[in-house]
């Protein structure tokens, strides 16, 4: 399948169209001119195909076979996986009756091909058991054992799956699969790895499942929740499924690389997760194996091209999502009524800006910069001219600009700044480096004023002469006297501002317009000397405008200029300064732009913007990273990455899909809500297919495709493809995506209530049980063993939601370089939370999670390993956690249970496993009990490690091997 010699299988064009040799190796009809039939019936060994080092002959009845195929016109069908499942008819079996779902006829007609039986139902206790951890991920209760045992009725298994499925727990268990597809962590990865607030979308998963959100809308909502219409605040919040990518806050790194790297993993996750593809494979060539070109790759990458992220050190943008659900709605309210106030003010100024004959272009006729930073004049043909930064640029630079007034006696009513990409072509498909204007100021030079400039600046010089002898006073300060010199050095910093803002020439700046409906910096801001500033924020790929309005229309004198002072500040960590590279100034006379400034509309708005802005902030929330897409004028143009490497551009691309598959609605515009829309239509071959896999390994161990993350050409092929067609279309068509209608049949299916033993037979044919002659059994998720021990334990807490919880984990995991973050040991039930709510970072995840397979969250993981390690027994015998559970059920086999030591034991294994203690199980756990006993009467020291005195710890070192039974750590 692999292509060489410019031939491959993989699409029918390919072995129609000449390969390297020129020779065409599939003639239609035509075998006698088909080159790949000469050559797979050659006796040459230097020509003949496969070579004689990769594969013997063909046989001369394969060779027949593909002359006859070739003179039947060579037909051509696609990969199963890549045509629409078709409704399969239920298959006719002798033992009709052992069906309780329509899925069992698909199973129990390979069994009887394969002249195999179905294992016997399995005891009630031990199906209680599976069903509960399966869709709860906890064990059943005592009270749940006791309940189902005394419902004898008709429905009684109905009846607890519909219990189980209810539950609190059954939420969370769901949630914990796709905490693993999104890599989610409260962490941002790479070497600093600092934290990110993540936990809001973490608990909207959680409610999705527990409200059977349909799969879907579902879907829609993580891909394209911010691009609905009428989007909610629970919409947006969806939507941070893509933002889980790692960001890159290492100093020295560049923003646009990871931007990149963001963007690729994201159309990465979102193959693997609904499609089951490895589409990350196309990014440099096509694919090897799947018909997938190089150049659709970019394509559908386009889709997500246009996000408004640019790996920033604080992962903008970011929405403030309230710490209780309930007030959701009053912020999404109030976030809608600031946007459309927001949206008004920039529709009315950019229509104002968009009239080009009004502006006035300033020529330059003096740049000057502070610090290393050198500037340069370039005039423009149209008498105008730009400012250019040339050779080394430095932080904190601070530009001071002089330009002559464009007619004599120019009236000004606003100031235009145009910040422009020094390479405008490239910058579309390679952003440039951003810039902050931290402060603009504006000052009139002229013949009246000449003299009290001049002694002014005098003036100004004496102060930038001072703070630079304190600045560097401060840098050579000892210890002791450091905090001093750091105030004189703020006090002659303050006093220098205070200076600039009684030059003689000052003008009042009143209002600044940017061109952002929702920008990350606020234009106005440039007025403010101590606010964050206004600009593109770290890179930029368009021409950006700055409109500033001053407080009243001046003038500029005959003779005189203009002069601006454009302060500079921001400085994130080692990156190149964010300095306004190339820039263009004009000015307007025009008088609506005072008119829009003085209006009562205008004032009673910016008003409005305050009152609401201020509620919005008194609800008290925290910040999560979203999606949202870059305004129509900033959007970014996508290009093919020649043989993957993103500095070497290709071809610009539009939007789309593969053509292999259905293509994207021609009706709606080619965006993520698109793309989302497309994953769940009708029309596509996989979603519906990956999904019920996907929900098929969580119960069974092992999906119909075993391969849950590649349905492809190099994958397994279905164990069952009947039954998964079958599957895939009740889910979509006929249960209307609805997941717990979905694992109710499942669960309550023979095949699923089979006992699981293996018997020698079983072991021999089917030992990984794709066949399903019997039922699931596999080792709990990593999730699941810690919770499972909790619960036995009496100790979990049933506390839902909110921000992570640090339980007790060894001392040292966290000791990362630039980082000062420590794990701080929750306290009180925080510390027994279910595993999900465990503080994740990429770089340390908790260990004992790690030892059972958990991924590190890095990248997306559809499926986990499933090893078996001395580790993992290391860690249940021995890690606080599980040695704590200990502790506990031993009390709680005290409390629960007799006097007698055999009565507490027996209780310990009932509570443990379910069912009645088996009376060998007591006689060996008596005589450990004996052992540990005799020791620690010896030795009182050892039994600290249970905080007890030798009798207690005897009994928590029992109640530690009933933990540790495989009966316990199995489903």
């Amino acid at each position: 399948m692999k292509k060489a010699g410019n031939f491959s299988l993989l699409f029918r064009e390919s072995g129609l169209a000449p390969a390297k040799s020129g020779a065409i190796p599939l003639r239609p009809g035509d075998p006698a001119h088909s080159e790949l039939l000469r050559r797979v019936a050659s006796r040459d060994d230097d020509e003949r195909m496969p070579p004689p080092k990769h594969g013997p002959a063909l046989s001369t009845a394969e060779v027949g076979l593909l002359a006859a195929w070739i003179q039947a016109g060579a037909p051509w069908d696609g990969h199963w996986a890549y045509t629409a499942p078709r409704a399969p008819m239920l298959p006719v079996v002798r033992d009709a009756t052992w069906c309780r779902a329509p899925l069992d006829r698909f199973v129990l007609a390979r069994l009887e091909k394969e002249s195999l039986h179905p294992s016997p139902e399995a005891d009630r206790i031990a199906w209680l058991r599976r069903a509960s951890l399966d869709l709860t991920g906890l064990p059943p209760t005592p009270d749940d054992i006791a309940a189902f045992g005394n419902d004898r009725g008709s429905g009684a298994h109905e009846r607890v799956v519909d219990g189980l499925l209810k539950s609190a727990a059954y939420g969370e268990r769901w949630a914990a699969v796709w905490l693993d597809l999104a890599r989610y962590a409260d962490s941002q990865g790479y070497e600093k790895d600092a934290a990110r607030v993540a936990w809001p979308w973490r608990d909207w998963v959680i409610r999705a499942f527990d409200g059977n959100l349909p799969f879907d809308r579902f879907t829609v909502r993580l891909l394209a929740g911010d691009l609905l219409p009428d989007a909610t605040l629970d919409d947006a919040v969806a939507s941070a499924f893509h933002r889980h990518t790692p960001t890159n806050a290492e100093g020295g790194t560049d923003d646009e690389e990871f931007r990149v790297a963001a963007v690729l993993d994201r159309v990465a996750t979102t193959w693997k997760a609904w499609q089951g593809v490895t589409f990350n494979c196309v990014q440099c060539h096509a694919h090897p194996y799947d018909p997938i070109d190089h150049a659709e790759y970019y394509r559908f990458a386009a889709l997500f091209n246009t996000s408004r992220d640019w790996d920033l050190n604080n992962d903008e943008p970011r929405l403030v999502v309230p710490l209780r659900h309930e007030a959701f709605g009053r912020a999404r309210a109030l976030d809608r009524s600031l946007r459309a106030l927001r949206a008004a003010e920039l529709d009315e100024t950019t229509r104002l800006a968009a009239d080009a004959g009004q502006w006035r272009c300033l020529a330059p006729v003096a740049a000057a910069s502070s610090h290393m930073t050198k500037l340069a004049i370039r005039a423009l043909p149209d008498g105008g001219g730009e400012v250019w930064t040339e050779g080394t640029v430095s932080h904190d630079s601070t530009f001071t600009l002089e330009f002559a007034a464009p007619t004599a006696g120019q009236r000004v009513a606003a100031l235009r700044i145009d910040a422009l990409p020094r390479d405008s072509a490239k910058a579309l498909l390679t952003a440039e480096l951003g810039f902050v204007l931290s402060e603009v100021r504006a000052q009139r030079l002229g013949p009246s004023n000449a003299s009290a400039v001049a002694a002014h600046e005098t003036r100004l010089q004496a102060a930038r002469d001072a703070l630079a002898r304190a600045t560097e006073a401060e840098s050579k300060a000892a210890d002791a006297d450091r905090e001093a010199a750091r105030k004189e050095t703020a006090q002659r910093r303050q006093a220098l501002r205070d200076l600039e803002a009684r030059h003689p020439g000052e003008v009042k700046l009143a209002f600044a317009f940017g061109d952002e409906a929702e920008p990350f910096m606020d234009a106005q801001s440039t007025l403010d000397p101590d606010t964050r500033g206004w600009g593109a924020l770290s890179r930029m790929t368009h021409p950006r405008r700055l409109v500033i309005v001053p407080d009243q229309p001046f003038d500029l004198e005959p003779g005189g200029k203009l002069r601006l002072v454009i302060r500079q500040e921001a400085a994130p960590n080692d990156m190149a300064p964010l300095v306004m590279n190339r820039g263009r100034f004009s000015v307007t006379d025009r008088a609506d732009w005072t008119r829009l400034a003085a209006a009562p509309g205008f004032a009673a708005r910016r008003a409005e913007m305050a009152r609401l802005g201020k509620e919005r902030a008194d609800i008290p929330g925290t910040p999560l990273p979203v999606m949202a897409e870059q305004d129509p004028h900033l959007r970014r143009p996508t290009a093919l990455f020649v043989r993957g490497d993103w500095l070497n551009k290709g071809e610009v691309v539009q939007p789309g899909v593969p053509r292999v598959f259905p293509a994207l609605p021609a009706d709606a515009p080619a965006d993520r809500l698109a793309l989302a829309r497309w994953l769940v239509s009708p029309s596509n071959p996989l979603t519906a297919r990956v999904a019920v896999n996907r929900l098929w390994e969580q119960l069974f161990g092992t999906g119909i495709v075993e391969t849950v993350d590649d349905f492809g050409t190099s994958g397994q092929p279905p164990s069952h493809p009947e039954l998964l067609d079958h599957l895939a279309l009740r889910f979509r068509d006929d249960l209307r995506w609805d997941v717990k209608a979905l694992l109710r049949e499942i669960v309550l299916s023979a095949t699923y209530r089979q006992d699981a033993r293996v018997t020698p037979l079983l072991r021999e044919r089917d030992p990984a049980n794709r066949l399903l002659a019997r039922g699931p059994r596999s080792r709990l998720s990593a999730e699941m063993v810690r919770d499972n021990a909790l619960a036995i334990a009496g100790l979990l807490s049933s506390k839902r939601f909110g921000p992570p919880a640090m339980p007790v984990q060894p001392e040292g995991i966290w000791r990362v370089v630039y980082s000062s973050q420590r794990w701080v040991t929750s306290e009180g039930e925080d510390a027994y939370r279910r595993a999900l709510y465990t503080y994740w970072r990429r770089s340390a995840p908790y260990p004992s999670l790690l030892t059972f397979d958990a991924p590190n969250r890095i990248v997306c993981a559809a499926r986990r390993g499933l090893t078996a390690t001395p580790l993992q027994a290391l860690v249940t015998l021995n890690d606080p956690v599980f040695v704590e559970c200990a502790s506990a059920l031993a009390r709680r086999m005290e409390r629960e249970a007799g006097p007698t030591l055999h009565e507490r034991i027996a209780r310990g294994l009932v509570l443990a496993t379910g069912r009645a203690a088996d009376p060998a199980d007591v006689a060996d756990l008596r005589r450990l009990h004996a052992q540990a006993l005799a020791t620690y009467s010896r030795q009182p020291d050892l039994a600290v490690r249970f905080g007890a005195e030798p009798e207690q710890a005897a009994l928590a070192l029992v109640a530690n091997a009933i933990l540790n039974l495989d009966t316990v750590l199995s489903k």
